[in-house]
């Protein structure tokens, strides 16, 4: 009896399990299943990453500027500088005995023209005694005339007087010609004079190209050489010797990337939030400083105009940040990733990104949907190679006890991590389809649709 009493509870527990399950495959038959989000008021913020390193905004590769060994070193990696602080010496005999040469031409020139001066002055005044000689001769010469007339005197004397004044008469001429010797030859030593001089000052640069000194106030970041080693000038496409590297860490800036498509959206001033995997967990804020005109190809890091290639590959442009607080841990080199604030929004509608699809209006019954990436469509455009369709979303509308799909165009605005605003087309508290993927590109218009929420959040928490 026992048994039979087990079999016959057993039978009616089957039965009625059979009976509810049919009830609810029935009563779930003609329904899809989708996943909803409510239209929600929200702060929104639009974000758009880049990455690069950390570098100094002034900064400067101390090079060779004269050929030689160097003979010291007087800072190393790591210390403070200050303008003007001697850094490091070459090997300059050459050039300090070269120096010293001209140096001891200049006296030698010196002297010589202040015996060209001498003799210059020698010469005035013979030019001078010769001038009073002639006038003195010429005065006895016009007497002996007015004499001979007169018969007072005899013709040799007549003839000695005119013969001492053409005399005095040449040897004036006579001094008047070394005056100007003597000054053409004061000339000339003044002339060797100023090339000496000139040759002097070209001898100290050469010399002063042997000593390097910091042209600012910085951090000795880099020094690839060592006392000993011999240096090289760079000349024409050949590169010289690097000596070392100072930068000027109290302004610090972040070079980074930003994709094509995101460039438009950056503009200087906009807020930047910047991230070194070297310190993780700090933030150093900034602002955008520099944006890019130039195209960089991503493969080759070389700008567009410079590529010879027409080859279509993805792009970047240069964003330089500026970091307004920046810590003394940074150092040049340093990988850093740039969150750059392109927009806010305080208290707008918005909704999950995946919500987003486009449909061709002249599509009979709703037509096929196509999802698109909402990201790349913020602005309420078409996805490229798509025409004649509008961008909107599947509200869920309620008839009686049953919910239906219905699709509402929509426009956007900006773009968040997961939402989008919604600028015009739906509400706060509108209930919207945000999936499954599959089941939303092809959902209709009028369709009957059953929340499946439940088993989605517990997808996402056993993930």
């Amino acid at each position: 009896m026992k048994l039979k009493k087990i079999l016959i509870i057993s039978g009616v527990i089957l039965v009625a399990a059979a009976i509810t399950a049919f009830t609810v495959v029935r009563a779930q038959s003609g329904y899809t299943k989708v996943l909803t989000a409510k239209v929600v008021r929200e702060n929104l913020v639009s974000i758009v990453s880049g990455t690069g390193q950390i570098k100094p905004k002034t900064y400067v590769n101390v090079g060779a500027t004269s050929f030689g060994r160097i003979t010291h070193l007087y800072v190393k990696e790591g210390d403070r500088v200050k303008k003007g602080q001697v850094v490091a010496t070459v090997e300059s005999v050459q050039a300090q005995a070269g120096v010293v040469a001209q140096q001891a031409s200049i006296q030698s020139a010196n002297t010589d023209i202040a015996s060209y001066v001498a003799a210059e002055n020698t010469a005035q005044a013979t030019v001078d005694h010769s001038i009073a000689d002639l006038n003195q001769k010429l005065l006895d010469w016009q007497r002996a005339q007015a004499l001979y007339k007169a018969e007072l005197i005899a013709k040799s004397e007549y003839d000695s007087k005119k013969g001492a004044y053409d005399t005095d008469v040449a040897t004036l001429a006579q001094s008047k010609a070394a005056l100007v010797q003597a000054r053409a030859q004061t000339a000339s030593a003044r002339g060797k004079l100023g090339t000496a001089v000139a040759t002097l000052t070209s001898d100290k640069d050469l010399l002063n190209k042997t000593v390097s000194v910091a042209p600012f106030d910085g951090i000795v970041t880099n020094m690839p050489v060592r006392e000993g080693e011999t240096v090289v000038v760079g000349i024409q496409n050949a590169l010289g010797s690097t000596l070392m590297t100072l930068a000027d860490l109290s302004v610090i800036t972040a070079d980074v990337k930003v994709d094509e498509t995101d460039i438009v959206n950056i503009s200087m001033g906009q807020p930047v939030d910047v991230s070194v995997d070297a310190l993780p967990g700090k933030v150093f804020p900034g602002v955008v400083t520099e944006v890019g005109d130039q195209a960089i190809l991503r493969s080759t890091g070389i700008a567009t105009s410079q590529s010879t290639t027409g080859t279509e590959e993805a792009k970047d442009f240069k964003v330089v940040v500026t970091l307004t607080n920046p810590s003394p841990e940074l150092r040049p080199g340093l990988s850093a990733t740039a969150k750059i604030t392109t927009a806010r929004r305080q208290n707008v509608v918005a909704i999950p990104i995946q919500a987003l699809t486009m449909r061709d209006p002249a599509a009979s019954n709703g037509g096929a949907i196509q999802t698109v990436n909402a990201a790349s469509n913020a602005d309420g455009g078409s996805p490229s190679g798509v025409d004649k369709t509008t961008q909107g979303v599947f509200v869920l509308r309620s008839h009686g006890s049953k919910l239906e799909s219905q699709f509402v165009p929509v426009t956007t605005g900006i773009t968040g991590s997961t939402d989008i605003e919604v600028t015009s087309g739906l509400k706060a508290g509108d209930e919207v389809v945000i999936g499954p993927y599959k089941v939303l590109r092809t959902l209709k218009n009028d369709v009957k649709v059953k929340r499946d929420n439940a088993a989605a959040a517990q997808s996402t928490e056993s993930s």
